[in-house]
């Protein structure tokens, strides 16, 4: 259960409508709004903005509250060009509903308040400070007359031109050799990994594979350099190209011709005792026989007994 009490003020208070209050389609910023600026004295021409800054009514909410106040016929609004061309906006705010032909009636019989009277310091134009020197009129003989004396411009001097220096003759296209090609056309097949190289870098690698053949080196050796420096953990490859370009970049020398000592040079492995008896057979056999002399003899046993002493 609720109860009410009311003083009646001795001072300082305004009358409002129980519908204006709780009109149902107006917001609690609207009403807001709008009582405050019905509780102005009168003779004031605060604006709607400036009742919502004092009222602490963000800028979101005083732009809906406007618009609700607006489509019930609570506020209305006009823009005329005043005395001295200045546009002013007039607002006029009623405490009951108002057609738009009602509150042009009422908006013409208003004074047009321009701002220029209330001008804070801050906006208002300051005195002009007259410039040295007696105004002359513009030349009216055509162009202008050149001073041939001290040039009194301000542009920076521009730096002295030199000469271009004269370009490079053009590099003379160098012959890929088809074996480099055809190299690089191998390499989908070589591996999975480099199936998707772009054909349009077929030129570029063939001329990196070119300077390796060049070097020395083998296509064998070329293809076993390319698939060391693949990944062998499973890691996708996402730009083949790119991975061989970088492969190919760098030519190391090719290996020479092996130049180590004799002396050097692991000795042999010597064959077992069992090996070493025996003798590789002298006649025609389709493959090595191998055969245990008794003595001197360079026939096996086979050859020796055949009609002319060699197996055919």
């Amino acid at each position: 259960m609720i109860y009410r009490h009311h003083i009646a003020p001795p001072r300082a208070f305004s009358q409002f409508s129980h519908d204006l209050i709780r009109h149902p389609r107006l917001s609690s910023d609207a009403v807001r709004l709008l009582t405050w600026q019905l509780s102005l004295p009168d003779g004031a021409r605060e604006s709607l903005s400036r009742t919502a800054e004092r009222a602490r009514i963000g800028a979101c909410a005083f732009t809906r509250a406007k618009r609700q106040l607006k489509e019930e016929g609570f506020v209305h609004e006009r823009r005329l060009q005043g005395p001295g061309g200045h546009w002013v906006t007039q607002q006029l705010v009623s405490n009951v509903p108002l057609s738009a032909a009602e509150a042009a009636k009422l908006l013409a019989r208003m004074p047009v308040h321009t701002p220029s009277a209330d001008a804070s310091p801050q906006v208002a134009p300051s005195p002009r400070i007259p410039t040295v020197g007696t105004p002359t009129p513009p030349p009216t003989d055509g162009h202008p007359r050149k001073d041939p004396g001290e040039n009194t411009f301000h542009h920076p001097a521009e730096p002295e031109r030199r000469p271009d220096p004269e370009p490079d003759p053009a590099p003379q296209a160098t012959e890929v050799p088809e074996a480099a090609r055809a190299l690089v056309a191998a390499l989908p097949h070589l591996s999975p990994d480099l199936r998707r190289t772009p054909r349009g870098m077929h030129d570029e690698l063939a001329r990196l594979v070119s300077r390796w053949l060049a070097a020395g080196h083998t296509p064998a050796a070329v293809r076993t350099h390319i698939l060391r420096g693949l990944p062998d953990d499973g890691t996708p490859v996402h730009r083949p190209g790119g991975l061989l370009r970088y492969l190919l970049r760098d030519v190391p020398p090719a290996p020479g011709p092996d130049t180590t000592p004799a002396a050097e040079h692991p000795a042999p492995a010597r064959p077992s005792s069992r090996l070493s008896a025996l003798r590789e057979c002298e006649g025609d056999h389709v493959q090595a026989t191998l055969f245990r002399p008794t003595g001197d003899e360079t026939h096996c046993g086979r050859c020796l007994s055949s009609p002319t002493g060699q197996r055919v």
